[in-house]
């Protein structure tokens, strides 16, 4: 018998021409207790059914849809669940999280996962109501925004599914291509491009039982606690402004990557701050579903629609490619979300581009910095894959600066393939850490070592032990908020974090399961992703950043001279490794493998 909120299985789906087939597969336990879900499951799902060295778009190439034992429970926040896979954009592990009633639904047809292979015959939909999937053609929503795609589905086969599809972008194989469901993203990594890759435009999923918890009145009590701990000043930021109340203390404390990680500071940023913006755009806010914060900031645009801002997506579109105008920024956002692309890959990419075009490299002489419209030529030219510039960008900026060559990938702003977010790295050294070792490459998600860098607590430009330190703390709790699931921005309401999330997956559960247990089980997540990027050929070598970013100085309002430096960071790499028990390569050791329980 599963323990509470689990059922102690995953669907494997088949898809094969025109035939689709489920079988489910039982999870051990120790599996489900080892890894937690979310992230963590997805990770060990991959190593158990991606074969080592297979092409990220090829049939066999595994895309897993994962839960967790906490989705369906009353806890705010928990109705998330994660997408996991190989990445066509890096080559490793990918994972996104996003929050929706796909969640619930996909969750309650009796699976802790769901994992897709094969190809379809022409453009599909792959449906799953319980145990029964089947595959149904679909041409008529190729070639349709993600959005329009769902709602024609729903009109389709009723509204009692939910659905998650991919833009025109994953259709046509971009590498940052997105997977879209009510309005929301999991973004990062290509994981579109992994769906489209299969023939599938969308997937459905209908709720077809239900699942018990261990202890439902104390799993009530916990969500009544959690709701109103919600609502205090931990959270505040968030409901007032969203996060883009981020963008204007960046660049107070030049942390504001501008025209492409040449400066960190942005002298037009007050045009696109939530502040202004608030005041003379705002119309609405919004929550993800089961979710008491309300994050969701809503602005009117130009042309009388609607659309969500948040602080990546306004930094990637906005200062990295030196656009201050908020339209075209706005417009530029809702482009992305039409085709169905990453934002901060797109911007990332694009403001490479930009600065190849000043230096020569590429000769398309109107996509320059400061054109918001040349951001949405090119956006659309990305989208299409049209020949010449649009097919160079869709690969993302590493193999595109590989494809280009002039020294270009020295300022390609990327870290293993995946386009950097946008807290500027030489300021920030223990995000510099975070960003260098994560699995994923470049994230911020993953980890938040800016938050220890601007604590004041650490010399944020004298990278050191204590930095390392900071990056490994938030990775760990990264890899179990990101597993369980929960919000990161509920991260402030917990006095003492990993005790209070074992309590809250005790009840749930029914396991008597402790704070130390749970943290094991974070360091067991990280070293399973390190485990499988170096199945698939990943080397300490890759445990870097961009050269600008150690070569180049940057000088600081404060006057300061920032400088990270190859040997400071190498220093701190090497930290990481002894404090993660890792060798001198960045190796997981023979003698904790057997702790992953890979052969489960």
């Amino acid at each position: 018998m599963a323990p509470g909120g689990f059922f102690g299985r995953v669907l494997l789906v088949d898809v094969d021409g025109r035939e689709a087939t489920g079988t489910a597969v039982g999870l051990p336990e120790r599996v489900l207790r080892s890894y937690l879900g979310g992230v963590g499951l997805g990770t060990w799902l991959m190593h158990r059914f991606a074969p080592a060295g297979v092409d990220p778009l090829a049939p066999e190439a595994p895309l897993a849809f994962v839960f967790s034992a906490l989705v369906g429970t009353p806890l705010t926040t928990s109705a998330k669940f994660a997408v996991v896979a190989k990445s066509p954009l890096t080559g490793l592990l990918t994972d996104a999280l996003a929050s929706s009633r796909f969640a619930i639904s996909g969750k309650l047809t009796g699976h802790d996962a769901i994992v897709i292979r094969g190809r379809a015959a022409e453009t599909s939909v792959l449906l799953v109501d319980g145990a029964a999937v089947r595959l149904e053609p679909a041409g008529e929503l190729a070639g349709l925004p993600a959005a329009e795609a769902e709602a024609a589905a729903r009109a389709r086969f009723g509204r009692g599914w939910q659905t998650a599809a991919v833009g025109p972008a994953g259709e046509r194989g971009v590498r940052y291509a997105t997977i879209s469901h009510d309005g929301r993203h999991a973004g990062r990594g290509g994981l579109g491009a992994v769906l489209g890759a299969k023939n599938i435009k969308a997937v459905l999923v209908k709720a077809a039982t239900k699942v018990a918890v261990a202890d439902p009145a104390g799993v009530l009590a916990a969500a009544r606690d959690l709701r109103t701990r919600s609502f205090g000043p931990a959270t505040a930021k968030y409901r007032e402004l969203g996060t883009l109340a981020n963008l204007l203390a960046f660049n107070a404390v030049s942390t504001l990557p501008t025209r492409n990680f040449t400066a960190a500071t942005f002298d037009e940023a007050p045009r696109l701050a939530a502040e202004e913006l608030h005041e003379l755009r705002a119309v609405a806010r919004n929550s993800c579903a089961s979710c008491s914060i309300g994050c969701e900031h809503i602005y009117r645009r130009k042309d009388g629609g609607r659309q969500r801002m948040e602080y990546e997506n306004v930094f990637a579109l906005g200062p990295l490619c030196g656009v201050s105008d908020p339209d075209d920024v706005f417009a530029a956002s809702a482009r992305c979300d039409e085709l169905g692309l990453d934002t901060i890959s797109a911007g990332g990419t694009i403001a490479w581009a930009m600065e190849c075009v000043e230096r020569g490299l590429i000769d398309e002489p109107w996509l320059r910095f400061g054109d918001g419209k040349a951001v949405l030529r090119a956006l659309d030219a990305i989208g299409s894959r049209s020949p010449g510039l649009g097919e160079l960008l869709a690969q993302g900026s590493r193999r595109a600066a590989e494809l280009v060559g002039h020294g270009s990938i020295e300022f390609a702003p990327q870290v293993k393939g995946l386009e950097l977010p946008g807290y500027e790295p030489r300021g920030l050294h223990a995000m510099a850490l975070g960003l260098a070792v994560n699995a994923r490459g470049a994230d911020h998600n993953r980890s938040g070592a800016y938050e220890a860098d601007l604590s004041g607590d650490l010399d944020r430009l004298d990278g050191g032990a204590a930095h390392v330190a900071a990056a490994i703390a938030t990775e760990d709790r990264a890899a179990v908020m990101d597993s369980m699931i929960l919000c990161k921005f509920l991260r402030g309401v917990f006095a003492e974090p990993f005790a209070e999330w074992a309590r809250l997956l005790g009840l749930v559960t029914g396991w008597d399961i402790d704070g130390d247990e749970l943290h094991a089980a974070a360091r067991r997540i990280v070293r399973a992703k390190r485990a499988f990027n170096l199945r698939e050929g990943a080397t300490a070598a890759d445990d870097t950043l961009p050269p600008r970013m150690l070569e180049t100085p940057l000088t600081l309002r404060s006057g300061r001279t920032a400088v990270l430096g190859a040997d400071r960071l190498r220093s701190m790499v090497a930290g990481y490794y002894a404090a993660r028990g890792l060798d001198e390569e960045g190796r997981v050791r023979p003698e904790d493998m057997a702790d992953l329980l890979l052969d489960a």
